[in-house]
């Protein structure tokens, strides 16, 4: 990890557009957010995926501090000039927000969190700009990570991994049908010249699952290889166990997803630490739930408003749920 002096970039040029034009990255449901979370002056909150810093200005716009993570350089460097003016009340922090707790640990705020947020997924900048290869409607380098200094690239996945390992991948990770298929397809092609653009790929699987609706028939697959390639799924479950003890009781915890593996975890995750009472088949009457740690404020996912979705169609699959932390050993 690699921390920031977001005072310097003050003298860097602010480009706020990628390079398609459009804006760097849009916050999802900013004002639920904020609304959730109560920012105020003297609250520190933690922003895990600062991205373009949409929500951690809200905060900031209010008073709070926040420290900021992302394992893209290119995002926390976006997000040290848009938000360069709030000087030291911002610190950034290049760390996947798996590592939230040694970096909190290093920044001596353990335990004073007055809320945490994690937007999970892919933001609009890495979706938008072809370099980086996410988009299978944009021809770029079948890359995909969210870090430039992790080791392995999806390319390396699809042209090096096992018929029955991408397969697996295609069928946990994008929920993908024709999973093997595709994977035998890939095998065959790859014999012969192995895959390197994102083209490559949308066209090997266009070539065994043709189109037959709205969506591209690669969506699946790319959405499970970038989830294999960035270890998505295993950074969020650390991070949910890992964040909470550095809130401070009624501290906040929210958290936005873009898919149903990544809000199935969450749920669950909430329901189970915020239940006060626990029932299992073997025991002879209810007992008080041992892992209680929160009070869960959204027993129904919040979606974003037509306005929202209208502007920012990403904003549709987005779901927010948050909980507060309880005073521990509470009764």
């Amino acid at each position: 990890m690699s921390f920031l002096d977001c005072e310097d970039l003050l003298e860097l040029p602010l480009e706020k557009t990628d390079e398609s034009g459009r804006v760097y990255h849009v916050p999802v449901m900013p004002d639920e957010v904020v609304a959730l979370l109560r920012p105020a002056p003297g609250m520190l909150f933690l922003d895990g995926t600062i991205g373009g810093g949409g929500h951690s200005e809200k905060l900031l716009e209010a008073g709070a501090d926040v420290i900021g993570l992302d394992q893209d350089t290119e995002a926390l460097t976006e997000a040290g000039k848009k938000l360069a003016r709030f000087g030291s009340h911002l610190r950034l922090v290049e760390a996947n927000f798996r590592e939230a707790e040694s970096v909190l640990d290093d920044l001596g705020e353990r335990r004073g969190l007055a809320g945490a947020l994690l937007d999970i997924g892919v933001s609009s900048h890495q979706l938008d700009t072809a370099g980086r290869g996410f988009a299978l409607m944009k021809d770029g380098p079948l890359d995909m990570r969210m870090s430039l200094s992790a080791p392995m690239t999806a390319a390396d996945m699809v042209n090096t991994m096992p018929v029955a390992e991408l397969a697996g991948i295609f069928r946990e990770f994008g929920e993908e049908p024709r999973a093997m298929q595709i994977a035998s397809r890939i095998d065959s092609l790859r014999a012969r010249h192995p895959f390197r653009t994102t083209f490559d790929l949308a066209a090997a699987v266009s070539s065994v699952a043709p189109r037959t609706g709205g969506k591209h028939p690669a969506t699946r697959v790319f959405q499970a290889l970038r989830i294999a390639v960035n270890d998505e799924l295993g950074a969020l479950r650390e991070a949910l166990e890992t964040i909470p003890p550095s809130l401070a009781p009624g501290g906040r915890l929210a958290v936005i997803t873009f898919h149903s593996l990544e809000d199935r975890i969450v749920k669950h995750f909430f329901r189970e630490r915020s239940q006060e009472w626990v029932d299992r088949p073997e025991w002879p009457e209810p007992r008080r739930n041992p892992d209680r740690i929160f009070r869960l404020l959204t027993p129904h996912p919040i979606d974003a408003g037509m306005e929202e979705t209208t502007a920012n169609p990403r904003a549709r699959s987005a779901k927010l749920r948050v909980v507060e932390k309880i005073q521990e050993n509470l009764p």
